[in-house]
């Protein structure tokens, strides 16, 4: 069964994703980053270029030639990659086919749209058995 993971209250939704991937990077566990919105996509792909000087997290679009080799994917769809372990969701949609990833993390900004579509995925996690838990970053 999938554990799922909501970072809520986040004042800057790509910075905290950012961060919580670099994190993964950190002890080397790969992440597919789920980004169907192409604003969300890119706003992820320049900021783990530049966020910190001293540190590079390996990452590249899930259609690139270098996808296969690569820890860090960032998709606008999930068929056809391979990767099953960690499941980011930047979208405000339950993601098709989650339950395949041992692990799924939701990263939630302080809009309220953002905020409302959560909750209703909380609910149907919830439905479908999930265990989930839940990270404050409203102070961070």
């Amino acid at each position: 069964m999938t554990k799922v993971f909501f970072y809520h209250g986040a004042s800057d939704k790509i910075a905290a994703a950012c961060a919580l991937i670099a994190g993964a990077w950190a002890k080397r566990k790969p992440i597919l980053v789920y980004a169907p919105d192409r604003a969300v996509a890119d706003g992820v792909d320049r900021l783990l270029w530049t966020r910190d000087q001293l540190s590079f997290v390996p990452h590249c679009r899930a259609d690139s030639p270098l996808a296969a080799e690569t820890p860090i994917l960032i998709a606008d769809r999930l068929d056809g990659i391979a990767q099953d372990e960690r499941l980011m969701n930047l979208s405000n949609e339950v993601p098709r086919a989650y339950e395949r990833f041992q692990s799924l993390i939701e990263v939630v900004g302080q809009e309220e749209s953002e905020r409302l579509a959560a909750r209703e995925r909380v609910r149907y996690y919830k439905e479908q058995g999930c265990e989930v838990s839940y990270f404050d970053l409203k102070d961070r």
